[in-house]
């Protein structure tokens, strides 16, 4: 293996993971630009609101396959080109879904985001923390995660923005350009990275075999689907509202609100977090229909929801690697796969719910979820005593 000088570490590292949580922040965006273009896709490709919201459930579903077989396909690959290679895959299906003229392509353009996102996801967990000096490894990964929050406050409004103003389809190529460029600037800044283990099937299963990993899956699907369920269809929830000008501005506010709540809630202990991310998304969920019929009780209502839900991928993050340690990449393989999952689950749900019972009940499942994940994080407490 080649080694590499301490100051060579220092130079190429801080500037590796800077283009890792870019890369983090180009692949959030490509999963979520449906959420603030949902009514101008479904009027172009001519389907409804919860048909054109399988955009999300299409790369949920394939992430999430992707995220735990990826490392197990990859083997022994440097990691630096398998991230690279998974970019271009990332503008390639980016492309494909801006000059998609049917459904059934877009989908299938959808099929190839899902596939980058999931290994992407799975990579950069598990490097974060080699790509800088080891004192430098903690604020390298909030760095690298903070391409999450980013992607919130400035990837989806900017799409919506992007949307008014050229087209929903501008959006996309957007994010396949910046795709290329960054298949380039991941070669030339990530140094030579080997796996340190081939992770194997028998590596997942004793990740799986970890009561509290398996407590940890259960919150994430409890939570990331609930959410999900409803802010798939934020736009079409909104409009009626706030009129589709205001639908960027609103997405800025949730995501500069998920931005401090990831802040916020990363002080405190993962399963202190997650109860108060359940409890926020529960609430502001229950409150919607409520007083979220003004664009005043929307915005309060949408920034409440943000700063809850900021904190949920860090916080779960946090409590994998908490209940194992020892198996890095395996445990994170599984998380992002179920993580994904949810994200398909909650899509297709509130689609199914939005067709058949309105847009405004989908508001309800989120507070149902998010309330069940609560009375799980209060059996796991007594349970340990």
């Amino acid at each position: 293996m080649t080694t590499i000088c301490a100051d060579e570490t220092v130079t190429r590292g801080w500037a590796a993971p800077i283009t890792m949580a870019v890369t983090v922040f180009t692949v959030v965006t490509a999963e979520m630009l449906p959420v603030g273009l949902l009514t101008p896709i479904g009027e172009s490709l001519q389907v409804t609101e919860g048909t054109a919201g399988l955009a999300l459930t299409t790369t949920g579903v394939v992430s999430a396959v992707a995220a735990p077989v990826l490392p197990l396909t990859l083997g022994r690959l440097d990691r630096r080109a398998a991230l690279g290679g998974l970019m271009v895959l990332l503008a390639l299906g980016s492309f494909v879904v801006a000059i998609a003229p049917v459904y059934w392509l877009f989908i299938a353009a959808r099929v190839l985001i899902g596939l980058s996102i999931g290994g992407v996801w799975t990579l950069t967990i598990g490097l974060a923390r080699r790509v800088v000096p080891e004192h430098a490894a903690g604020p390298a990964t909030s760095l690298i995660f903070s391409g999450i929050g980013i992607a919130s406050v400035l990837g989806i409004p900017a799409g919506a923005y992007v949307g008014e103003l050229l087209g929903w389809r501008w959006a996309f190529a957007g994010v396949g350009v910046l795709s290329l460029a960054l298949a380039v600037a991941l070669t030339f800044h990530l140094p030579s990275l080997a796996p340190e283990k081939a992770v194997g099937w028998k590596d997942v299963r004793d990740v799986l075999q970890i009561q509290q990993v398996r407590v940890g899956l259960v919150l994430v699907v409890l939570i990331v689907t609930g959410h999900f369920a409803a802010y798939t269809y934020i736009r079409p929830l909104l409009e009626p509202h706030t009129g589709p000008a205001l639908i960027g501005t609103f997405l800025l506010a949730y995501g500069v609100a998920g931005v401090i709540g990831n802040f916020l809630t990363g002080a405190l202990r993962p399963s202190r977090a997650l109860a108060v991310i359940a409890g926020g998304i529960a609430l502001s969920a229950l409150a919607m229909p409520l007083i979220g019929t003004t664009v005043a009780g929307s915005l309060v209502l949408l920034v409440i929801w943000g700063l809850a839900y900021g904190g949920t991928s860090v916080s779960t993050q946090a409590w994998g690697h908490a209940a194992a340690p020892g198996a890095a990449e395996s445990s994170s393989a599984v998380l992002v796969g179920v993580y994904n999952g949810a994200i398909a689950l909650g899509a297709f749900t509130g689609g199914q719910c939005a067709d058949r019972l309105g847009t405004t009940a989908v508001t309800w499942l989120p507070a149902v979820l998010a309330t069940a994940a609560l009375l799980v994080l209060l059996a796991n407490r007594r349970q340990r005593g």
